[in-house]
């Protein structure tokens, strides 16, 4: 495992997957949220997007998070030899981003940039603004999107391990990074 992609619905705990696989298995950490939003929730154009992704999947060993199609299949999942799909059921990422945003929006939380959630987005019936109904509302379209790609052939020169639950992930988390597999 040197160059792994996780992928999944809002709240699934891409991040959290990725950020424990980089410190155990000294793998650089690359969060495409941290790189796509830039200061003020501003979106960094994809040209440059995918120029800085692609600068830092240059290293021979590396952990993505995260949905972008920009980079996710022109530039990450060609290279990625490990494929981790956090494949949650609906209910628990809605409930899960639900419970983590109150939580940003309360402590005022900086989450990358200076950018912070806001009560205002969070009741916000736009999906676009409101993290949770965009969550919500993208589950099944990732899950098609995913499977498509599976079953497509696209990660055929990948490992690809398919989580259904976090009970699963733990799991095989503990194998393999508290084990020391993931090398």
């Amino acid at each position: 495992m040197d160059r792994v992609c996780v992928i999944g619905s809002s709240g699934s705990g891409k991040t959290t997957l990725a950020r424990a696989l980089a410190d155990g298995s000294g793998l650089d950490h690359i969060e495409l949220d941290a790189i796509f939003h830039q200061a003020n929730w501003t979106p960094l154009p994809d040209d440059e997007f995918r120029a800085v992704v692609a600068e830092r999947c240059a290293v021979p060993r590396w952990v993505t998070d995260g949905n972008y199609r920009a980079v996710t299949r022109s530039i990450i999942w060609p290279a990625a030899d490990t494929v981790i799909w956090l494949d949650y059921p609906r209910w628990l990422t809605t409930r899960r981003v639900l419970w983590r945003s109150i939580r940003r929006a309360a402590t005022r939380a900086e989450l990358w940039n200076g950018n912070r959630e806001s009560w205002r987005n969070l009741l916000s019936a736009d999906p676009e603004r409101n993290v949770v109904l965009w969550s919500f509302t993208r589950h099944h379209q990732r899950r098609a999107e995913y499977t498509a790609a599976i079953e497509g052939g696209t990660f055929d020169h990948a490992t690809v391990l398919h989580f259904r639950h976090p009970r699963q992930t733990t799991a095989w988390r503990e194998r393999s990074i508290v084990g020391g597999n993931a090398h």
